[in-house]
């Protein structure tokens, strides 16, 4: 029986995302999940930034990234079936072969499409991430009341995830 990506998505608690080739152009979504980076190569840059997101998980220098996959599920206490990954390319297919979920960016290379559950309408760096978000919340039946939430005056970002320079604007 084949599991369609819309019934994977509904499970998903947890989305991983490679950075390089998926989150390239800095422009990341956050929504209510736990995020998590396992990178194969190790950047200050990407550090920094996640630490400001004040991502979950950040996993630098993770050539097999199972492993960095298996201590988020004891932490976590999930499974691979309520893991998404988001990928691009061949590094990435160990995981997305065994998660719940494999999404690739528009533009994978066409070995990693081939292997998806769901292929993003937008290439990495250019929305991909938000499109994979925006997939799960739909499948979910969550999106529209992220979307309300997120646009709501009365129901603000909460302050731990302010991290600019401006001031309270009561």
């Amino acid at each position: 029986m084949t599991v369609s990506a819309e019934d994977r998505a509904r499970r998903i608690k947890i989305i991983i995302f490679d950075v390089d080739g998926v989150l390239t152009d800095g422009t990341i979504w956050i929504y209510p999940m736990p995020v998590a980076l396992p990178d194969g190569r190790i950047s200050e840059t990407v550090a920094l930034r996640a630490r400001d997101l004040k991502m979950e998980f950040v996993y630098q220098g993770q050539v097999f990234k199972m492993k960095a996959i298996r201590d988020i599920m004891q932490k976590e206490g999930t499974t691979l079936e309520e893991i998404a990954y988001v990928g691009d390319d061949v590094i990435d297919l160990p995981v997305m072969r065994e998660c719940g979920l494999a999404v690739a960016v528009a533009n994978a290379r066409a070995q990693v499409k081939a292997e998806a559950h769901y292929v993003t309408p937008n290439a990495g760096g250019e929305g991909a991430g938000r499109d994979a978000i925006e997939f799960i919340l739909k499948a979910k039946g969550l999106l529209e009341q992220c979307i309300e939430a997120s646009i709501d005056e009365n129901n603000p970002m909460p302050s731990s995830m302010d991290i600019g320079k401006g001031g309270d604007l009561k």
